[in-house]
């Protein structure tokens, strides 16, 4: 079922803390679950490559890839859980805000 606003509200299944707000305020949170959601896949990739390795190298012992396979699949939940708040913020606002630009360093 589609996300409608309402006199310029956003929909209650979209708030964090059963707050209502309006589009700018959306739009801030929509930005910073893109953000958190970046950082996410991030770390959860590390995971998964330590976990890769530990697979691949017969020193390591079962129990210490059972736990690095136990985190994965935990971090996946996790973000699975965090990409639908993220969806329905995003659906809620009608568009996917740009992100601003990171600052990188240059030489000059």
């Amino acid at each position: 079922m589609p996300l409608k606003w309402e006199e310029d509200r956003v929909p209650e299944k979209c708030l964090p803390r059963d707050q209502t707000l309006d589009k700018a305020q959306l739009e801030q949170l929509a930005v910073s679950a893109m953000k958190e959601h970046r950082a996410l896949l991030a770390s959860d990739q590390l995971v998964y490559e330590e976990w890769t390795r530990a697979s691949e190298d017969p020193s390591v012992p079962p129990f210490v890839q059972q736990s690095l396979q136990e985190e994965y699949l935990s971090r996946q939940r996790r973000s699975e859980a965090q990409q639908e708040r993220l969806s329905d913020l995003i659906e809620a606002l009608g568009f996917v805000p740009a992100l601003p630009e990171a600052k990188t360093q240059t030489s000059d």
